[in-house]
């Protein structure tokens, strides 16, 4: 069965967190801008990173005042790595993993997994069918 572990989620958002809380405290305290180039690294586009992230606008917007990403972007794009990083396990590779993630599936309303992904509640559905998958409940 595939675990979730901190560190491919460490590795996608470029801080160490070595329990829930560090990641609570790194959702708070907002991740530099630059870091949403991990994700694009691990293969999502940059299409992706805004639908789900930060709009391409206010990401412009943060990069000029040097500012970082506010608790609610940190925490979508901690979401995300989470999500990739299962979907990794699950499938045993990336590619594999992408595919199912930017398809259209009937367990999710014929929505793609991707774009459940802006809402907690969206990446819990994620998070719950790929646990199934991983378990073999493919129906």
């Amino acid at each position: 069965m595939a675990t979730l572990t901190l560190d491919p989620v460490d590795e996608l958002i470029g801080a160490e967190a070595k329990s829930e809380f560090d990641v609570a405290k790194i959702v708070e305290e907002g991740l530099p801008t630059e870091r949403l180039s991990l994700l694009k690294a691990h293969g999502m586009t940059f299409t992706e990173v805004s639908e789900i992230v930060i709009s391409p606008r206010t990401l412009k917007h943060r990069k000029a005042r040097g500012e970082r990403l506010s608790d609610e972007e940190t925490d979508r794009m901690v979401r995300l790595a989470r999500i990739l990083s299962l979907a990794n396990s699950v499938f045993g590779n990336p590619e594999k993993a992408l595919k199912w993630l930017r398809t259209e599936s009937d367990h999710m309303g014929g929505r793609r997994p991707l774009s459940m992904l802006r809402t907690d509640a969206g990446g819990r559905v994620v998070e719950n069918r790929l646990r199934q998958i991983d378990e073999g409940m493919f129906a």
